[in-house]
């Protein structure tokens, strides 16, 4: 169950997403619906030249925060490195309960970097199950997200794990497409009590370069 409890603001203004008045992925969603065929790994030939078809920047996962010092651990994947016409490049966010108890988590949505914006101002991470205003063929957001004020958690069971897909999109403030260079994703995580009260919390986050 979602609880509302304060406002956590982002780049975009809040946690869920608003669109042009209506709502996007402002409920809870499924583990990684991911298909078989989009496996983890780089889309770059041995020699370095992308295959037809791919465009922009490749995106590399070059740095992670160490493990935080709560029974939740947090890890990233790149999932398709390359942007096309038809998406952009693509991550998996996990969340594993190391502990010997089920855990709530929150904010449900920003700790699996959803609508968290680069420290740059350039790059975003958004649901991978959505759609949003982006040019074409260059996933650069044409207009900003606003996003809802609740609150969300969800649990993870004892020895169990949290995965969503997240897609990387340039915010409307970067000159062009996808902007080259690195560009840092933090996010807090909190183990919360079924009222959604904060119990521990930490900061935790990775580092991309797009080349």
């Amino acid at each position: 169950m979602d609880h509302a409890r304060r406002r956590y603001l982002r780049y975009f203004g809040g946690t869920g997403a608003v669109l042009l008045g209506g709502l996007a992925g402002c409920t809870g969603r499924s583990p990684d619906g991911l298909p078989p065929s989009e496996t983890n790994g780089s889309d770059n030939s041995a020699g370095g030249t992308r295959p037809e078809g791919t465009g922009g920047p490749g995106v590399t996962l070059v740095s992670t925060d160490e493990d935080p010092d709560i029974p939740v651990q947090p890890s990233v994947e790149i999932v398709r490195d390359t942007a096309t016409e038809d998406h952009p490049p693509r991550l998996r966010t996990t969340l594993e309960n190391t502990s010997d108890e089920p855990l709530r988590v929150g904010e449900g949505r920003a700790v699996h970097f959803e609508h968290v914006t680069a420290d740059s101002g350039l790059l975003t991470l958004l649901p991978g199950d959505g759609e949003y205003p982006a040019e074409a063929d260059c996933w650069r957001l044409t207009e900003l997200i606003a996003t809802t004020d609740e609150y969300q958690t969800f649990e993870i069971d004892a020895g169990d794990s949290s995965s969503r897909l997240v897609d990387l999109y340039a915010t409307p403030d970067a000159d062009g497409c996808l902007p080259v260079g690195e560009h840092r994703f933090e996010s807090t995580i909190s183990i919360v009590s079924d009222n959604a009260e904060p119990q521990s919390s930490a900061e935790w986050g990775f580092s991309v370069i797009l080349e």
